[in-house]
């Protein structure tokens, strides 16, 4: 009698049943779908980046900082003078950092400038380290190692020329100062993979004779001078941490914000 009473009512309620079933199946369904964007997301950076303790870069979101530094989404606000860049890495409690400069591109990829440390110390998907699935890495001033989304989609092969473009979508070349291809690395499903990688001295020597983003009129650098010249970086867009101890992480942390 109770169910026949209980079936009856909800049949005269019908509509507001119905809505109230459609508003319970709509709010589970956006639980679980904000739940596997999340989980989507853990599982996509600790695929990306793994190893490093902390990404110092100039005052910004945390999340912008990850964007521009890991993903190569966006750009920063400003750079990490060199200097900072040298007290930061002269401290105690860490045991490798890696620079990382960012501003110009070829062919919509990536160009990141940067150093040896960071094919040692780079990991992805739980502690995999970058390898070369062909060639050498960089050893003279304009050598880049190119990741393999942007070996296949240009075409290229170890000697291929690059020609750096000023910026992002940029129509003004450093065509003065090309660089040659000297190793691709193997795919890893990472942002790696669409960046042409070079060495931190060659972004300064492309930049040897710009001025205020744009080239000097009738200035260009013989390159045989450019790689007898004191190249040090004037400042760096970010840069990978790793410390001696993850219980200092933290501390770190506050001291360099």
């Amino acid at each position: 009698m109770i169910l026949r009473l209980a079936i009856a009512s909800l049949f005269a309620r019908a509509l507001t049943v119905g809505m109230t079933v459609l508003a319970i199946a709509l709010s589970v369904s956006l639980f679980l779908g904000v739940e596997k964007i999340r989980t989507g997301a853990k599982s996509s950076f600790a695929d990306t980046i793994s190893g490093t303790d902390l990404i110092v870069g100039a005052r910004s979101g945390s999340v912008q900082l990850l964007l521009y530094s890991v993903f190569h989404i966006g750009n920063a606000t400003n750079n990490v003078t060199w200097k900072s860049y040298q007290d930061i890495a002269a401290r105690p409690e860490i045991e490798w950092i890696v620079p990382i400069s960012l501003g110009d591109s070829h062919r919509q990829f990536r160009v990141m400038g940067t150093n040896r440390a960071f094919f040692e110390h780079y990991k992805y998907r739980q502690g995999r380290a970058l390898a070369l699935a062909e060639g050498a890495f960089m050893a003279d001033l304009f050598d880049t190692v190119i990741g393999a989304d942007v070996a296949v989609t240009l075409g290229y092969k170890v000697d291929a020329p690059i020609i750096v473009a000023h910026g992002l979508a940029s129509f003004s070349t450093h065509k003065d100062q090309p660089f040659r291809v000297s190793g691709v690395l193997e795919k890893t499903g990472t942002p790696v993979d669409r960046t042409v990688i070079v060495s931190m001295e060659a972004i300064e020597a492309i930049h040897v004779d710009w001025k205020g983003g744009a080239q000097v009129m009738g200035q260009s650098t013989p390159l045989e001078q450019l790689r007898e010249m004191q190249l040090t970086p004037s400042a760096v867009t970010a840069a990978l941490i790793g410390v001696k101890s993850p219980l200092q992480s933290f501390a770190l942390q506050r001291d360099i914000y």
